[in-house]
């Protein structure tokens, strides 16, 4: 048998950000309408701390895949050549369950989270909103930028970042790459007011932006947090919002967004509004007034990672990317 091996310099052609922010609704849809199967991700931390590794399997329904994202994620390769996230997303035949493809993680990771950020705030910022605050000058905050600019129009930019060269870096790629504009600002505080969007993507552990700095009206994508114990806002800033979630049984098992306020008895499960497929569905309301605060709490899912993996491959075996290897299967 064969398998296509698509690398990390070739995903970004196979898998545009906008023909990945369609196929992100498409598998939160699915995933809400209960054709899909996705097991809580299974997670190693390291004894010394310095890094996680994570198993991500899913099927995914219309039409039928089934793969997996292995992956590495070390927050102290931040600033170093290497990227936070490192792995291999599998994707396999339905039918017979051959395997089909071994795709680059890092590249899939960042569009397909951005992606799925630009659904949501597709569906839950106000129509007029654009002035955006990024916190974090990562792979994520480009990502971030250029699929926001796909939903929004943006008539600002501000991004922080606590090391000021980073931060300086980043103005420049964002203009090189995306043609956008963007300030760089001396504090997250002073990033954040006055803005109408705000993406968090930052590896900080403990809250980046506080609810006292968002405006009224003000819908936040909360991203760069995936484990129970780490957070980037605060309470006020979840207790005050709207709450939207990827998908519920991954909140409440892993967002240390959401688990820190409530085992403060701030708030409870309740407080989840809702699926973004569940919006994407109509059977949940999204916003319901102009100056209510809504946040999407990201966590990731490997129905997202199956979806892209679809993508990336029907667009390589259409257009001749990607290398073919031989593997087994065959008897």
């Amino acid at each position: 048998m064969r398998c296509l091996v698509v690398s990390q310099r070739e995903v970004p052609a196979l898998l545009p950000m906008a023909e990945c922010i369609e196929a992100m609704a498409g598998a939160l849809r699915t995933l809400a309408s209960g054709d899909a199967c996705l097991p809580l991700r299974p997670v190693v931390t390291l004894p010394d701390g310095r890094g996680a590794f994570a198993v991500m399997p899913a099927y995914l329904g219309g039409p039928p895949a089934i793969g997996l994202k292995a992956i590495t994620v070390f927050p102290g390769n931040h600033g170093t050549p290497l990227d936070s996230h490192q792995g291999a997303v599998l994707l396999f035949d339905a039918e017979r369950g051959s395997l089909l493809a071994l795709i680059d993680a890092s590249s899939v990771t960042a569009i397909r989270t951005a992606a799925v950020s630009a659904v949501a705030t597709r569906l839950l910022a106000r129509e007029d909103a654009g002035d955006l605050a990024l916190l974090g000058t990562g792979v994520q905050a480009l990502s971030h930028l250029e699929a926001l600019a796909h939903v929004r129009t943006l008539r600002r930019v501000r991004v922080h970042s606590r090391d000021a060269r980073s931060m300086q870096a980043f103005v420049g790629r964002a203009a090189d790459r995306l043609g956008i504009r963007v300030e760089p600002a001396a504090s997250a505080r002073e990033a954040v007011e006055g803005a109408d969007l705000v993406c968090t993507t930052t590896a900080s552990r403990t809250p980046v932006l506080e609810g006292a700095w968002l405006s009224r009206g003000t819908h936040v994508n909360a991203v760069g947090a995936s484990l129970k114990e780490a957070r980037e806002l605060d309470t006020a800033a979840v207790a005050g919002a709207r709450l939207f979630v990827d998908r519920r049984e991954s909140t409440l098992a892993e967002a240390g967004d959401f688990l820190i306020p409530k085992a403060e008895g701030v708030l409870g499960d309740e407080h989840i509004r809702g699926e973004i497929g569940e919006l994407l569905l109509g059977t949940r309301p999204g916003r319901e007034s102009r100056d209510e605060v809504t946040l999407f709490k990201s966590l990731g899912l490997a129905v997202e990672d199956v979806a892209a993996a679809r993508v990336v491959f029907a667009n390589a075996t259409r257009s001749g990317a990607g290398t073919w290897v031989e593997v087994g299967g065959e008897r």
